[in-house]
């Protein structure tokens, strides 16, 4: 397991792990997914609606790398890093700096 020593330096990584172009749109899917979840957890005042918000965010993603990119999801190994790699590649793909 390779170890970074800054989120700049792991998400050159990250974003090899996710060249197809399926799996991106899996997890933009499921992040567009988990943001709306979150929205009706906070309208609702229902805490439960986050479980739906992870399962759908990390749902979506590990379809895409268990059946389309092929490979371990790094959040099995760099969990934080993972998670602030997932929201800076949505950012990245709205920007039109990754392509979908």
């Amino acid at each position: 397991m390779a170890r970074y020593s800054s989120f700049r330096e792991f998400y050159p990584f990250y974003l090899s792990e996710h060249r197809n172009a399926t799996s991106r749109r899996l997890h933009f899917a499921g992040s567009c997914a988990a943001l709306a979840f979150v929205c009706v957890a906070i309208a609702s005042g229902s805490a439960w609606w986050l479980l739906a918000a992870l399962g759908s965010g990390y749902g979506f993603a590990w379809i895409g790398h268990f059946f389309f990119e092929k490979n371990r999801p790094a959040t099995f190994s760099h969990p934080l890093y993972s998670f602030a790699g997932d929201w800076m590649m949505f950012r990245d793909i709205l920007a039109g700096r990754i392509r979908l």
